[in-house]
């Protein structure tokens, strides 16, 4: 704990890579863990797919929408202390998450990797709807499109803005903290492929991950972790 601590004073710039742990304690069940999203369901990653979403609109929306959605969810300690640092620190957060919790705890310089559920848009105007209107009904109002979360769903590939930001901040980056996450999908887990070699490399997970490089693990609960900073 106190190596992690030490490090983040000691960091000019900082990475934070966040999977879905980080927003379990938030109420948001992760993907697939005995309790998560996918537990008992037949062919989640179809649901979330793209085929799904041209084929099934109607089948798309109403998993997403039962499923995915958890608008009263707060930012917990981990999400805080992020947007603590970021005020004192040059600290940039890439996140698997869709939720928005990193950006309702207060941080500014986050990389939404696959999108955000808060962002959605219609499928043939590209008018930008609220995700409060999504959630009433699937179909534009103003010119009868199909709307969509602006989320990457499975068979579409992650957006290139996303992929540049992501890489200029690794590269940047003295110090990278992995957090909540197996970090096992690509190309999210490839990021770090990209890191300056100086850079220190701390992962903090329930369950111990595996790099093929150097790092320090911190096998605990992230928000225990982030509550003590």
């Amino acid at each position: 704990m106190n190596n992690l601590n030490e490090a983040i004073k000691q960091a000019e710039h900082i990475v934070f890579l966040t999977g879905a742990g980080v927003s379990v304690a938030s109420g948001i069940p992760d993907y697939r863990s005995k309790n998560g999203l996918y537990a008992g369901m037949n062919s989640p990653e179809y649901m979330l797919s793209h085929t799904c979403l041209v084929r099934e609109p109607e089948k798309f929306y109403q998993f997403v929408t039962e499923n995915m959605y958890y608008p009263d969810a707060m930012p917990n300690a981990i999400h805080t202390k992020m947007a603590e640092l970021e005020a004192a620190k040059n600290v940039t957060i890439i996140t698997q998450n869709i939720d928005g919790l990193h950006e309702k705890a207060g941080s500014k310089k986050v990389v939404n990797f696959h999108g955000s559920l808060y962002h959605c848009y219609c499928q043939k105007c590209g008018m930008s709807v609220a995700a409060e209107d999504y959630l009433k009904s699937d179909i534009h109002a103003n010119c009868g499109g199909v709307i969509r979360p602006d989320v990457v769903l499975y068979e579409e590939a992650i957006p290139e803005d996303a992929i540049d930001q992501s890489l200029t901040a690794i590269r940047q980056a003295d110090l990278i903290v992995i957090v909540g996450t197996s970090f096992r999908v690509s190309p999210f887990c490839n990021l770090t492929d990209y890191r300056n070699k100086k850079a220190r490399i701390f992962a903090v997970n329930k369950e111990r991950i595996s790099l093929p490089y150097p790092f320090e693990m911190m096998e605990n609960d992230a928000v225990k972790v982030f509550a003590e900073m």
